[in-house]
């Protein structure tokens, strides 16, 4: 029987050589004639790791890591290599990197063959669709509001709640749509989905679908994931020709044209129709009036695969991981100066502490940390006093931070925080649709004072004006771009205001860290 070997074909992997490892494997299988098959997965998420090759063993899979194509020849000089190899890591499930996790939305990352239906099935897949087609719509959505489920995909806003609006709006077409347009710098769980467990998203929608009565669905992907799109299509072919797209729903995939406004929902939904993604005012909420004039659910690629766990084992089990409203697992995201660096999901309620000095190992560079930014590049920079918060909802609102997308960004102390303050204004212009004042304009003019203040000039007035664009931006912007903003610099000011300028008087009630 052949010996089974697992390695990595999604974009992190694939980066770092993967497929030159895969080329290098198959000659040696040939001219040492070797009885091996190569199963190309996605990546456990383990990407400090990667290329991550795992040999079958009867005991489990066994994990020699950072390969190159040149390490190959002598891995397999003596044939397969096995658990006597000095290189090799030992059981990867036994990794504490990976034991320490729960996974419940990437259970099956880089476990299973992406395009593999019958993987899909044995490892638990379309359990939750085969419940929901047993289930009425209303039923369905009981079980959604009943997990505590929150959009994953920045606004937390409770997924049961627009799946019942979408159901409850008369009309005579509905829609599911997913956004799948990741864009926060430093996220790459939705990606890393679609590349490794492209089924479970696919049954996601179906279960939305069967909920709220839509007959076709569209998948939203940014056009930098050129290899997501490909799995996608595959998959997409593979679930229509299984009958798992059945009861008349369908889905497309569209491409985004790469502009970071297009992960806001009503812009999404411009860009979708054909028209250049510009922020819709609302009211009305897309879930009654949204793609095509027509009630839409739209969530993001997490949300829709957390929802098959939900159906699976119900909403109450779902709803027994996390704290206070945030209920499930997160799918965190570690990236930048981070010596383990890839996703990690755990229960909502892990310190930042724990996920950046447990999980991360601290800063790859061996430096100290200086501050580690949660939620993307609208999110806080947080200094060491507040990484023993917990990761959830309202802790991090009550520190002013968010969660976002999950996305959790490494600074060491070489970092410039003046800097970082004047990005996010900069990133904010940048990436402005321009349709509202607050956000093109004042993006602008911020960027321009923060500017003066870093180099010491009218500090006191540039201070007052800088904190007036933010509580014009954070009041009077059409959407969350502008709207925050505000964040990454007002923790700026608050806890590192010296680097933005020498001795700048602290804010009001607030004091300026040494």
């Amino acid at each position: 029987m052949s010996t089974v070997l697992f390695l990595p074909a999604d974009t992190g992997a694939v980066s770092v050589g993967a497929d030159d490892v895969a080329a290098a494997i198959e000659a040696c299988s040939i001219s040492q004639a070797l009885d091996v098959r190569i199963v190309r997965t996605g990546s456990r998420g383990a990407y400090w790791l990667e290329p991550l090759l795992e040999v079958a063993t009867p005991a489990g899979r066994i994990g020699f890591a950072n390969l190159s194509a040149g390490d190959v020849p002598a891995l397999f000089a003596a044939g397969v290599p096995t658990g006597a190899h000095p290189s090799c890591l030992g059981l990867v499930d036994a990794l504490p990197w990976l034991r320490q996790q729960q996974r419940l939305t990437f259970a099956r990352a880089g476990i299973i063959d992406p395009l593999s239906l019958s993987d899909y099935r044995d490892t638990g897949g379309l359990a939750g669709l085969e419940r929901a087609r047993a289930l009425a719509p209303q039923a369905i959505i009981h079980e959604v509001v009943a997990s505590g489920l929150r959009g994953r995909g920045g606004a937390a806003f409770p997924a049961g709640l627009k799946w019942q609006t979408v159901h409850d709006t008369p009309a005579a077409v509905r829609y599911v749509v997913c956004n799948a347009d990741e864009g926060d710098s430093g996220t790459f769980a939705d990606r890393l989905l679609i590349e490794a467990d492209p089924m479970q998203l696919i049954e996601g929608m179906a279960i939305a679908a069967r909920a709220v009565g839509a007959a076709q669905g569209f998948i939203y992907l940014r056009s930098e994931y050129p290899l997501a799109a490909r799995t996608l299509d595959r998959a997409l072919h593979v679930a229509r020709e299984a009958g798992v797209l059945g009861d008349g729903f369908d889905i497309a995939v569209r491409l985004g044209g790469g502009a970071y406004i297009c992960g806001e929902e009503t812009a999404l939904l411009e860009s979708l129709e054909g028209r250049r993604g510009v922020v819709r005012a609302k009211p009305p909420l897309p879930a009654r009036e949204g793609l095509f004039g027509q009630p839409t659910v739209i969530n993001n690629v997490l949300t829709f695969a957390a929802v098959t766990e939900v159906l699976a084992r119900g909403g109450a089990a779902y709803a027994g991981h996390g704290v206070d409203r945030s209920r499930g697992t997160m799918p965190f995201q570690l990236a930048g100066n981070v010596t383990r660096g890839g996703l990690v999901e755990v229960p909502f309620g892990i310190t930042v502490r724990a996920l950046v000095e447990g999980f991360g190992g601290g800063c790859a560079s061996g430096r100290p940390m200086k501050a580690v930014q949660v939620g993307g590049p609208l999110g806080a920079y947080l200094p060491e006093s507040q990484w023993d918060a917990p990761l959830a909802y309202e802790s991090m609102a009550a520190i002013g931070a968010m969660l976002g997308h999950g996305g959790v960004v490494v600074f060491d102390d070489t970092a410039d925080m003046g800097e970082q303050a004047q990005f996010a204004m900069e990133f904010c212009a940048h990436e402005s649709c321009g349709k509202c004042t607050p956000c093109r304009i004042g993006s602008t003019r911020g960027a321009e004072v923060i500017g003066r203040l870093r180099r010491g000039e009218s500090v006191a007035a540039s201070r007052a004006l800088l904190d007036d664009l933010c509580e014009t931006m954070e009041l009077g912007s059409l959407c969350a771009l502008g709207g925050l903003t505000p964040m990454p610099v007002r923790s700026v000011l608050r806890y590192f205001g010296h680097e933005l300028v020498p001795a700048m008087p602290a804010p009001l009630g607030e004091e300026v860290p040494a």
